[in-house]
């Protein structure tokens, strides 16, 4: 008998698979059963009596009625498994305790989109899931029809079954599959989705489908995966972004016990895209002996191009690029000129540093490559790439690689990156087993790909009224397209219009330029991406603005929106193409009344205007991104050691429709967090072309301790197309921050993190 340790996970599996007697009812074997299944990383229920019925690609029935909903966006916390099942369900017209989750594979051609980013999950997919329920439901009414010899129009699937209505008869959705599936499958002009009135899940507060599993240590996240014979690997990285192995002595990691294999990756020249870094990996029986084997490892590097890379000299690149002009972006009436004019002209500069997503699951991937197949297991937010990354470096073809996808412990777009999928395709395939690459905290915050470092320079004019004439906006940081082309030196079309282009202030004279910045580190995607830079400097120069007009911030806001309107985004002076998250504008437009109502909202329920106690202010700011319209208001407290307390956040969201209220409320909860965090005391710095941070000791994410004592949530009640919800409760929270720390303390954040900014004496940075 082996004397490996076995845990609970394990020990349940072996007994499911060798045959556990248990003596229980009916229905508390079912219960058994399916708890069995998710304890096995199974959500799918498996069907018995023959076929199910298969209406659409995200839908099952089985023949005991109960539905399974296919669920092809990837799960990160965010609730997406019970959002679209809820929006399947609804139309389906199902029971919510017969209704299965199942998480599909990577498979563009069946499924649609699966990069699970940018928001857009319920935008682009509650009409589709509802879709699928609506011909489940028209197919088992046309059965029940047909076994009933009536008119389709007498019959209404209700609660899993279907009624006759004029005599009250009910046969259960199981007693109808095996007709149901003969039946042509309707086209989908003819289907009747439910208007919101009949809603029974949609928009109304249903528990999570994971939660129990996840909060009972059941759920099985990537770094979770085990097969039989599997390898552990760590792997030794290049520390400076485009390096490469100059030496190698392997010998001493090579006695290490539970040690096997010492693989050489091949390097990737920058831009590197999604492939990996390279280095020396070490395959071994374990991840502790894989750890102990790297320590062992004697590496000389080769530093390559970015080894000069210092955080304190490109700051000072990137403010130099703003100081001059740049590409033009937007170029509205004549900036120039009526800053010229102005009686009073004022000026800021800003700055952010590079972050790290820090999800608390670092990445890691399970891969067996084997008789010219591929299979992985891995939290991938790409499920797509992933597929077609890994067929075009293994030389097979996409059908002959499937990629599962699990549950992701965060992402935030880390996880739409898929070098480390690929990485342990490699070792699997090099040392002909099954291998699992993990990635420690270390590893995961030196070598992500980094939010992007920013500089950004506004300047306006005013007029004698305090009325904004004139708006300069240059921001300079290295884009994420450099992490996938060469030469890439300015922000893109798309970047831009996050917060610059898409300004939706009603200002005669506006001119938005982007400045060079190269980059010398990966570059990625990160929660509300470049938002987070323009909305910090647009959010905190608009409350300097009021203060130097002598106006309130909020009805400086409100002054700034001006007339409740639908802008025009062709007509006010974009110079590129145009570019509003994946969406047209006549589809989403932009709408000032939506950002209005929010300002009000939040402001109203966080009692602005009320005085508070002295030390402490409050602070809002507000922006529109990913289709959505969001208001923050932070209230601070600034002790007298200048450490900060966050007594309460009110946080205000219009994105159309919520399918999902719960998880609306979780998810900008956790974006406040986030965005504090980001601005409080996060912080990725370069020297000598090395990450110097390394584990939670020197990059702070937000303690427990330090969060706000109360958020609180409002909701926009709405019936417009559903927004993006997952990003855009970031941006305005960072400068709503700084905005309430120069309430209580009259001083002036410019730069992030604060960190402690407010213990040293303060330094002269004139307005205007």
């Amino acid at each position: 008998m082996s004397n490996r340790p076995v845990d609970r996970r394990a020990f349940l599996q072996e007994m499911a698979a060798g045959g556990l007697l248990i003596v229980a009812t009916a229905t508390g074997c079912r219960r058994v059963q399916d708890d069995l299944r998710r304890i096995a990383g199974r959500t799918d229920t498996p069907e018995a009596g023959g076929p199910p019925l298969t209406p659409a690609v995200y839908l099952r029935i089985g023949t005991d009625g109960d539905a399974t909903v296919i669920v092809h966006r990837s799960e990160m916390g965010q609730g997406i498994r019970t959002s679209l099942a809820m929006a399947v369900a609804d139309d389906l017209e199902a029971d919510w305790s017969r209704v299965h989750v199942e998480q599909a594979p990577g498979d563009e051609k069946t499924y649609g989109g699966q990069d699970t980013d940018g928001s857009h999950s319920i935008k682009d997919f509650l009409v589709p899931m509802r879709e699928a329920g609506a011909t489940g439901r028209a197919m088992l009414e046309a059965a029940a029809a047909q076994q009933w010899r009536v008119p389709v129009t007498e019959v209404r699937a209700r609660n899993h079954q279907v009624v006759h209505t004029q005599t009250g008869r009910t046969l259960d959705y199981a007693a109808l599959v095996p007709i149901a599936r003969t039946l042509p499958v309707p086209p989908r002009e003819s289907l009747r989705l439910k208007p919101a009135s009949e809603f029974r899940f949609l928009g109304k507060e249903i528990p999570g489908v994971d939660l129990v599993d996840m909060t009972t240590g059941r759920a099985r996240y990537g770094i979770d995966q085990h097969m039989s014979g599997m390898k552990f690997a760590v792997i030794a990285r290049p520390p400076v972004y485009g390096g490469t192995v100059a030496t190698l002595d392997s010998s001493a990691a090579e006695r290490v016990p539970g040690v096997e294999r010492i693989v050489r990756l091949d390097h990737t020249p920058p831009p590197s895209a999604m492939m990996p870094a390279g280095g020396v990996a070490v395959v071994a029986t374990s991840t502790w002996a894989a750890i102990q084997g790297r320590k062992a490892l004697a590496i000389t590097w080769n530093d390559g191009p970015n080894k000069s890379y210092e955080s304190v000299a490109y700051r000072a690149r990137l403010e130099q690029s703003v100081r001059g002009s740049g590409h033009v972006g937007r170029k509205q009436g004549d900036a120039a000129r009526a800053l010229g004019r102005a009686v009073r002209r004022v000026s800021a500069d800003y700055y952010l540093p590079h972050l790290a997503h820090a999800q608390m699951e670092p990445v890691s991937a399970l891969a067996h490559v084997h008789d010219g197949r591929c299979e992985v297991w891995a939290p991938t937010q790409n499920p797509q790439e992933a597929r077609d990354g890994l067929a075009k470096l293994l030389g097979i073809p996409a059908s002959d690689v499937r990629v599962n996808v699990t549950l992701l412990g965060g992402g935030f777009g880390r996880k739409s990156f898929s070098d480390f999928i690929l990485e342990a395709a490699l070792l699997s395939r090099a040392v002909g087993a099954p291998v699992k690459v993990v990635w420690t905290r270390e590893d995961d915050l030196q070598h992500d790909f980094f939010h992007t470092v920013a500089a950004e320079h506004l300047s306006a004019g005013l007029d004698a009224h305090g009325a904004v004439t004139a708006w300069l906006h240059r921001s300079a940081l290295p884009s994420i397209a450099s992490t996938f082309g060469p030469g890439v030196l300015y922000q893109d079309e798309g970047e831009l219009a996050m917060g610059m282009t898409d300004l939706p202030y009603d200002i005669p004279n506006i001119q938005v330029e982007a400045g060079p910045a190269p980059a010398h580190t990966r570059i990625g995607w990160y929660r509300s991406v470049i938002n987070i830079p323009h909305a910090f400097a647009i959010g905190s120069f608009v409350d300097e603005l009021a203060h130097a007009a002598g106006k309130d911030p909020r009805d400086f806001i409100l002054g700034l929106l001006g007339p409740d309107r639908t802008i025009d985004m062709a007509n006010v002076g974009v110079t590129g193409k145009e570019s509003n998250y994946g969406a047209t504008f006549a589809e989403y437009p932009i709408e000032t009344g939506r950002l209005r109502g929010v300002v009000e909202l939040a402001a109203q329920q966080s009692a602005w205007g009320t005085p508070l106690p002295a030390g402490q202010g409050r602070g809002i700011a507000a922006h529109r991104s990913f289709l959505s319209y969001v208001a923050s208001v932070v209230q601070v407290q600034v002790m007298p050691d200048g450490s900060l307390v966050i007594p309460r956040v009110d946080i205000a969201i219009d994105a159309g429709f919520i399918a999902n209220p719960e998880r609306v409320r979780a998810q900008l909860e956790g974006a406040t967090i986030m965005g504090l965090g980001n601005a409080l005391s996060s912080e990725i710095t370069f020297s000598g072309g090395r990450v110097v941070q390394s584990n939670f000791d020197t990059y702070r994410v937000m303690r427990m301790d330090a969060s706000p004592r109360e958020i609180h949530v409002h909701i926009v009640p709405s019936d417009s197309k559903p927004g993006g919800v997952g990003e855009p409760g970031v941006p305005p929270t960072a400068p709503a921050l700084c905005n309430a720390i120069f309430a209580a303390t009259g001083r002036r954040i410019r730069q992030l993190p604060v960190g402690n900014q407010l213990s040293k004496p303060e330094r002269a940075t004139p307005v205007a």
